[in-house]
């Protein structure tokens, strides 16, 4: 099935592309989380809108992404969650509220669809996140989660 990508999936493609996947995948992944949407020969125009708003939001080249890396990791951030007695949140850290710390604790304004979770954040303490800025460059930063 052919589809046209609304996001950046890892493995397939960026905001934009037009991919071919099966039926399946398409059916009850991507297009149900709003991922990617059916291709159609209308879409085509869907597709030139997509890819003028990525080109907005997007680091242009390497020198520009590796600023911003240098900023990340300069920047220490602190997430403030409800948690129980044990230690254990009542619920997980997600995406957005990463890219929000971010941007409270004084780093540049990250787009929550560039964090990298490597699993749920669901404890607290200390815990390593990435965030993909460019297709070669990756600025790991460490995230630590207190009780609030």
């Amino acid at each position: 099935m052919k589809i046209i990508l609304t996001h950046e999936v890892s493995g397939l493609g960026t905001a934009g592309d037009v991919v071919d996947v099966k039926d399946g995948y398409a059916r009850n992944y991507l297009v149900p989380r709003g991922f990617a949407i059916r291709w159609t020969k209308g879409g085509e125009k869907d597709v030139a809108q997509i890819r003028r708003g990525r080109k907005l939001r997007e680091i242009a080249t390497i020198e520009q992404a590796n600023e911003v890396k240098g900023q990340l990791e300069g920047v220490k951030v602190r997430l403030a969650v409800r948690a129980g007695e044990a230690g254990r949140l009542f619920g997980s850290v997600t995406q957005a509220d990463v890219a929000s710390a971010i941007k409270t604790s004084g780093g540049p304004e990250v787009d929550k669809r560039r964090v990298e979770l490597g699993s749920p954040i669901k404890t607290l303490g200390a815990h390593e996140v990435s965030v993909r800025l460019h297709a070669d460059v990756v600025a790991k930063l460490g995230v630590e989660v207190i009780a609030a």
